[in-house]
């Protein structure tokens, strides 16, 4: 008999109360599931297996997946799909677009795959969705999340930032001692550099980054990246709660309880940040729009307290 194929496959983790949540069954689900396919648009919330789907899709929100659904890197957390991808969509901005006016965006978060294998690893495609969106839909506020762009980022950064989105997202994911295992493709001094870069470009452009907790961090690691979230400039920082996808992703170390995330919250506010979201569910682009609209407030609050002083 074959041993690998009598050998017991490995258990998946059971899941405290506080990380579970609902299948998802409403009708906007569907309706937002069938708009994607009509467009032929990816999105990370399918892609990457999100816990928050079912709400995000039920309230018509998804966060679109540009330059396909096949990533060039293989990070240990991450549940996209890892070989050579497709050629580019050219028809893919203008479909951002329209799923975008369908769905009635006020905001719009827009990510994608890594593509080291293109010469500015795709940063013109996020250049012409930005475009697309400002020419259809000139009320939604953008937000995008991007890869490292690894050996080209000052160049796509520029290019990025002058097409004027509201949000860089960009995620460190994790803490700089533990990327050799869960971030091998990535540096985490090239990712802060990249935010960096963002303020650099324009100080006025919302810079955001996030990290995953349950990997083996410690405290003392993650207070360190959000002090260096704060050197770097970086107005808005997400944490939640890492997930193994599959039996063959990392394992998860711990599941850490809501408690502990609002501790971090507290510390990561008293550090300054503009606006911190953190819990077991939180992700990137989990009630995006209601967060950019609180970091927005809170800027122009500490605009006029200046003013005033």
């Amino acid at each position: 008999m074959n041993d690998i194929a009598s050998a017991p496959k490995p258990e998946r983790q059971r899941k405290p109360d506080w990380i579970r949540v609902k299948a998802p069954t409403s009708k906007g689900y569907g309706e937002t599931r069938q708009l994607m396919r009509d467009l032929k648009l990816h999105t990370v919330c399918e892609e990457a297996a999100c816990p928050n789907i079912g709400e995000c899709w039920t309230k018509k929100h998804a966060t679109v997946m540009i330059l396909g659904d096949i990533c060039t890197r293989a990070c240990a957390f991450c549940n996209v799909k890892t070989g050579m991808p497709r050629a580019v969509d050219p028809l893919e901005p203008e479909h951002v677009a329209v799923a975008a006016a369908k769905m009635g965006l006020e905001h719009i978060v827009i990510t994608s795959v890594d593509r080291d294998d293109l010469p500015d690893g795709g940063a013109s495609q996020f250049v012409k969705v930005i475009k697309a969106l400002r020419r259809e839909t000139p009320d939604t506020t953008i937000e995008i999340l991007t890869p490292d762009f690894r050996g080209k980022m000052r160049a796509a950064v520029e290019a990025i930032v002058m097409a004027g989105p509201d949000v860089y997202n960009h995620n460190l994911e994790t803490v700089p001692r533990l990327y050799p295992t869960i971030r091998p493709g990535a540096r985490y001094y090239a990712s802060l550099r990249l935010l960096e870069e963002v303020k650099n470009q324009d100080p006025l452009v919302f810079t955001k980054s996030g990290i995953m907790l349950g990997l083996g961090e410690e405290r003392l690691e993650v207070h360190q990246v959000m002090d260096d979230m704060r050197s770097a400039g970086i107005d808005f920082m997400t944490m939640g709660q890492y997930l193994q996808p599959t039996p063959r992703h990392v394992a998860v170390s711990e599941f850490v309880p809501p408690d502990t995330f609002k501790s971090y919250a507290s510390v990561a506010r008293s550090k300054g940040f503009l606006q911190v979201a953190a819990s077991p569910l939180t992700r990137s682009s989990y009630h995006a729009g209601d967060d950019f609209k609180e970091m927005r407030a809170a800027r122009q609050a500490q605009v006029g307290l200046a003013r005033k002083k």
